[in-house]
């Protein structure tokens, strides 16, 4: 299939910020306020939605209006990228009302975020052919203690694809501030690893929601190398094998060219006799036929990868160690 690829934010491109899953409520706004002057900083207009600030019922307001908010920045020519403060719930209730096909015919705009956000960007690349960044969300440019793993966010707005990275050499938890944990990729059943080809991916918990449906078929995406990238937010290990192995029932593991797994933000096992995380892992990927890298630097547990779906990529994981380049062809 046919990728285009957004062109590089230049000052006075206006960028649209709406939350079309879970709004911002009100005793955060100083740190939305903090990222948007970071957007001003950078020689952006900044185009607020009317749903952002607020929440009710897990949302920024009623599916219909966001909705309409979002199609009206979809739609218009003016603006180069939209921007989501975070994720959420309920962005599944927008993708019905969507013209991807519409979409498709136009010039593709920035969409960038991670968890929710993914239920939005998978379908616009596989639907629409729009290259979609997962990384941090726009509220992390409003935290100070996310400046160095933004780089890579802000490189790729900026010149229009992700720089090379490398894996991290630690890893925190939003629920214990302060804490670090030292982070090592492995491959399953393997030491070192290496694949090529397209990125696609995003929140497991979202995006197993869509199998089934046109909005995470990936067969015309297969038709070339693909790599599928996918993080575990709130699943436990007995519920991530279930998501995993309907994924492998539904064909959505046939025919990749590799498998990446971010670190899991889930619970762990519930007690000695419990399914554990890596069990759970081990019973659902078992005998795959292509590399699986397992709790790389994508998802929940900061700090992340930028990733482009769409882009042309190359992953090596050697010794616990990761390297990835991207690139619009191979």
């Amino acid at each position: 299939m046919n990728i285009r690829f957004p062109s590089p934010l230049r000052p006075g491109d206006r960028v649209a910020v709406t939350a079309f899953s879970s709004g911002v409520p009100k005793p955060l706004h100083d740190q939305l306020d903090r990222a948007l002057d970071r957007l001003r900083g950078l020689g952006l207009e900044v185009v607020e939605g009317e749903c952002l600030r607020g929440e009710e019922q897990d949302a920024s307001a009623p599916a219909a209006r966001r909705l309409a908010e979002l199609k009206r920045f979809l739609f218009d020519p003016g603006i180069r990228a939209i921007l989501p403060p975070w994720g959420g719930e309920r962005a599944i209730e927008l993708l019905a009302g969507l013209d991807f096909d519409a979409l498709s015919g136009l010039e593709p705009k920035w969409l960038a975020g991670f968890s929710d956000v993914s239920t939005l960007a998978a379908p616009l690349t596989l639907r629409a052919g729009w290259a979609t960044l997962h990384g941090p969300n726009l509220f992390d440019l409003g935290n100070p203690e996310r400046e160095f793993g933004v780089a890579a966010l802000l490189h790729s707005w900026r010149c229009g694809l992700p720089p090379e990275q490398a894996s991290f050499s630690e890893f925190w938890r939003w629920d214990c501030p302060g804490e670090r944990y030292h982070a090592q990729l492995r491959v399953l059943d393997a030491a070192t690893a290496r694949i090529r080809g397209r990125l696609i991916g995003g929140c497991l918990d979202t995006l197993s929601r869509l199998q089934g449906t046109p909005y995470f078929d990936l067969s015309a995406f297969k038709a070339q190398p693909a790599i599928l990238y996918l993080e575990n937010c709130e699943m436990n290990p007995c519920e991530l094998l279930r998501a995993l192995s309907g994924l492998r029932l539904a064909g959505v593991l046939d025919g990749l060219a590799g498998l990446v797994l971010g670190r899991s933000s889930g619970p762990d096992a519930s007690g000695d006799n419990a399914l554990s995380y890596a069990q759970a892992l081990e019973f659902a990927l078992a005998g795959l036929p292509y590399p699986v890298i397992i709790d790389a630097d994508i998802g929940h547990l900061p700090p992340q990868w930028t990733l482009l779906n769409g882009a042309w990529a190359e992953l090596e994981v050697v010794d616990g160690r990761a390297r990835l380049r991207q690139a619009p062809q191979p």
